[in-house]
């Protein structure tokens, strides 16, 4: 089952049209593009995050997020630019102005709340539980005495042991550990393990690449990040616009056509 969390976003107006300014934002400034005039965003990314944002074999930035983003700037008539950027330092590039927004998977946090404006969350991540197709599990319980596989030093591990269920005593074994989660995907599709847990957007784009309508997601899971757009606080224009156009595109079924282009969903 998908999960999306997009909320309704309470009344709020477009604030301004292309080429308006905020106090303390770069948005709105002289176009970066081609000299068309337009208000120009610069978006700052990890291209090498798949499948939010990453740079394809040809070099081209490609991802889910930035799907997204095309299809926001489309809307209000605005150009983007994607900027990669040394992601440790994401925050600090908002402050200093040289990107109007972050948008790459970033997950929100209460840290992160405090240093920067967040969107309304458009996505969740769970920590999810992918079982074959045919496989009789059908809920976190159903795990007692089966053999798990997920990725070594990942959240995944200490959200596994740390489960309030108390699941991981009731497990039929230590957990089976990788370096990658597609060594625990071939494990559970060869029928080694009888289950994996593994953070739902790879988990589902994984699924996806695959092509194998063989895997099924269940609806309990060990845990949920939201993701949602960063901009610099104060940018409430920006932000705003953001908000109501995300809205519209998962009313009007645009979210989820770009969902599933890049995720698996039943």
């Amino acid at each position: 089952m998908k999960k999306l969390v997009l909320l309704l976003i309470a009344s709020t107006s477009l604030l301004a049209a292309c080429g308006g300014t905020v106090e303390g934002s770069s948005v709105g400034t002289e176009s970066l593009s081609d000299g068309t005039g337009k208000e120009t965003w610069v978006m700052g990314l990890d291209d090498t995050f798949a499948p939010m944002g990453y740079q394809d074999e040809s070099g081209e930035i490609v991802g889910f997020d930035v799907d997204l983003a095309k299809e926001v700037a489309k809307r209000l008539d605005v150009e983007i630019k994607f900027q990669p950027i040394d992601w440790a330092m994401k925050e600090t590039e908002l402050d200093t102005e040289n990107i109007d927004l972050l948008w790459n998977g970033y997950a929100v946090t209460p840290e992160r709340a405090e240093k920067v404006l967040l969107s309304e969350p458009y996505l969740t991540s769970a920590q999810s539980i992918i079982v074959l197709k045919d496989s009789e599990i059908t809920t976190k319980a159903d795990l007692e005495g089966k053999l798990i596989s997920t990725q070594q030093s990942s959240s995944s591990v200490d959200k596994i042991k740390e489960d309030s269920s108390g699941i991981y005593e009731k497990l039929g074994g230590d957990l089976v550990l990788y370096p990658s989660n597609n060594n625990s995907f071939s494990d559970l599709e060869a029928g080694r393990v009888d289950a994996i847990v593994v953070g739902e957007v790879y988990g589902r784009y994984y699924m996806k690449q695959l092509d194998k309508d063989i895997f099924r997601v269940l609806d309990d899971n060990f845990g949920e990040d939201e993701m949602a757009v960063a901009f610099k606080k104060g940018n409430t224009d920006l932000q705003e616009r953001i908000n109501e156009t995300l809205a519209d595109m998962e009313q009007d079924g645009s979210f989820d056509e770009i969902y599933g282009k890049w995720f698996y969903s039943e």
